[in-house]
Formats: structure tokens, C-alpha cells, sequence
């Protein structure tokens, strides 16, 4: 269990360092935009004006859809235990250890690598609802489930 509560912590801290960083980025669009001055060439004003919203607009969804990564992150139990595959759950795969969670993708913890992912990626797809023992097919490659935690 301790394993799951630090890959938690991690992501948790990965997604407020991603939060962290769109907001300073939209701060420093929201600066450039208003510091921005109107030259004799109108257009190529208002064409950097365009650009710094449609840059603006970007990261403000990048952080929007970042919010709700850190929403499904806060329901998760890092303490709670499985019998199949799950929202929240590790697994211990012949192929790695995948820590359902969010889409976050490789992390290292302990000298370990694991992987990050959604329950809607293709691997989080077949994995779901699968016990110890059972097996997946990712392309030519079998999958067998050593444990769940």
C-alpha cells in the first residue's frame, strides 16, 4: 500500500507543477498582451493580438482539463485494496506496473518505473475488470496480471 500512496503523491505533485506552470504561462500571455502597443502597421498588431489569444485560449483549456486531473486524483484511495482491476488500483503486470490512475505516462519512484495511465487508454481498456492470473493481448504481446494492489 505504501507504493500506491507515494505513485499518488507523485502524480498529485506532477499535475500541481503542470498547474503551476499553465497559470504562470497565461500570466505572462495576459502581460504580453496588454503590454502590447499599436503600430503604425495595424495589421501585424492586430495579428500578434490573435495570436496571443489563440495562445492564451490553448493553456487556459490545458489548465481546465489539468483541474480535472487533479479533481479525479483527490477521489482516489491510494489505501483502498482490489480484487480486480480498477480506478485507483496498481497493477503488477509480466510487462510493468501500471498505476491506475491519470494520464500521466512514466514515472520513476524507488529506482522503479511505473506507468501512469487512464482507465480509457488502450491498455487501462483491457486491463479493466481483469483479475490476478488473468491475461490481456496488447498487439502480439500477452499480458499476464501478477498482482493488484
Amino acid at each position: 500500500m505504501q507504493i500506491k500512496k507515494e505513485l499518488h503523491q507523485l502524480s498529485l505533485s506532477i499535475i500541481q507543477d503542470k498547474i503551476a506552470s499553465l497559470q504562470l504561462a497565461i500570466k505572462s500571455i495576459e502581460e504580453s498582451r496588454n503590454n502590447e502597443t499599436k503600430s503604425s502597421a495595424g495589421d501585424k498588431y492586430e495579428t500578434g493580438r490573435a495570436m496571443l489569444h489563440m495562445e492564451e485560449e490553448k493553456s487556459r483549456t490545458q489548465l481546465a482539463k489539468t483541474n480535472e486531473l487533479k479533481l479525479l486524483l483527490a477521489d482516489i484511495d491510494p489505501e483502498a485494496s482490489f480484487d480486480k482491476v480498477a480506478l485507483g488500483c496498481l497493477v503488477v503486470c509480466t510487462q510493468g506496473k501500471y498505476f491506475i490512475s491519470v494520464p500521466i505516462g512514466k514515472v520513476l519512484l524507488n529506482e522503479e518505473t511505473y506507468y501512469c495511465i487512464s482507465m480509457a487508454s488502450p491498455i487501462g481498456l483491457k486491463l479493466r475488470g481483469k483479475k490476478v492470473g488473468e491475461e490481456i493481448s496488447m498487439g502480439d504481446k500477452k499480458i499476464k496480471i501478477i498482482d493488484i494492489i
